[in-house]
């Protein structure tokens, strides 16, 4: 379904500011303060919520590398992002000074020393199940971590073992997935429904998601920011299919249960593994903004910008026509955000969380 909608795993880098700097901060006090922590880079491995085109080199049909996806991006250009514009990683790399678009590893146009900056895995229509993947020939997260071996071979090349090891060591890994698991393999496709209880299924997701995270900390991961699911019952996608004025009760409540699951095992991972890490409530930020739009400059949250907003998103939205004044609504298309949102998202993101993941 290509769903990924956990929209602020990105905006989790702004974490590691906290509680230093705010929106109102100067750029160069921002900068200054990623420099005191040694933060060298952002690797992002997730969903369509933080792909920025590696799909585009995929054999799938979950890509949106056509307007009028990108419609807001630098010269109108659709690149695979699922949104008008940029998405939230984008913006956290322009404020603290790398670049004002993180790359896709499998971009052919990346250039090696902008992958010091750091390069997104990520795949939309992923999850922490690989099958959630395999369902739509995406990149499940092994293969995203392969990739990121194939990094750290060319940061090898590029500035040595010992630089590189450093570059990797004061990164900061952004892992934002889980949508898709939910809403494309468990309710859709009938093999995890038969083999799991939904509560059996979300203590499946979050054994994967500790198998992953004690590999990218194998891999010289230390210092982790993870994001929780969104309230899938708020997509129009979803109040479409359950002919739902509102947002959806009983697929919020799953959301907002395995997001407590997915805490709790974090709380042991930072004891067992020493990593530092940060979770992000990107459940409340959303459901707030649907909730009261107009406290965040928002007029429409019930539906997408692209088409009738209620049902297209990737191909069923390509050449589609569109709002005219995208930073209005929430949602892009029927399942993804605008860019705006993605904004409001990190600034919610500063205001709400106290704790800093460096220190």
């Amino acid at each position: 379904m290509g769903t990924m909608m956990n929209l602020c795993a990105v905006v989790a880098l702004l974490l590691l500011l906290q509680p230093f700097l705010l929106w109102a901060v100067d750029i160069h006090q921002i900068r200054q303060v990623a420099a005191k922590h040694n933060v060298t880079c952002v690797l992002i491995f997730g969903d369509s919520s933080v792909d920025p085109g590696n799909n585009n080199r995929l054999s799938t049909s979950m890509k949106s590398n056509f307007l009028p996806y990108g419609r807001d991006f630098f010269n109108g250009r659709p690149t695979g992002r699922f949104s008008n514009g940029r998405l939230a990683t984008d913006f956290i790399a322009e404020a603290i000074g790398y670049t004002k678009a993180i790359p896709a590893f499998l971009d052919p146009n990346v250039k090696a020393i902008n992958l010091l900056h750091g390069a997104s895995f990520a795949s939309a229509a992923s999850g922490y199940d690989d099958l959630t993947a395999n369902l739509s020939n995406v990149l499940p997260v092994s293969k995203q971590l392969e990739y990121f071996k194939h990094y750290k071979l060319h940061l090898d090349q590029l500035v040595g073992k010992q630089k590189a090891d450093n570059t990797i060591r004061n990164a900061i890994f952004v892992v934002s997935m889980g949508t898709n698991d939910f809403l494309q393999n468990y309710y859709l496709e009938p093999i995890r429904s038969k083999q799991f209880t939904v509560e059996e299924y979300q203590n499946y997701l979050v054994s994967r998601m500790v198998e992953n995270f004690k590999e990218m900390h194998r891999l010289g991961a230390t210092r982790l920011i993870v994001v929780g699911v969104p309230p899938l019952g708020c997509m129009p996608l979803v109040k479409t299919l359950k002919d739902a004025r509102t947002c959806d009760q009983n697929y919020n409540q799953v959301a907002s249960s395995f997001n407590s699951k997915l805490q709790e095992k974090l709380a042991i991972l930072r004891k067992t593994l020493g990593i530092k890490d940060a979770y992000v409530d990107c459940y409340t930020i959303i459901k707030n903004a649907v909730d009261s739009p107009k406290e965040y400059g928002l007029v429409e949250t019930s539906k997408g910008c692209c088409g009738s907003g209620t049902t297209e998103y990737g191909n069923s939205c390509r050449g589609m026509n569109t709002c005219a004044d995208a930073s209005k609504y929430a949602f892009w298309d029927a399942v993804h955000p605008t860019e705006k949102m993605y904004q409001i998202i990190a600034e919610e993101a500063m205001k709400s969380l106290n704790e800093a993941l460096l220190r």
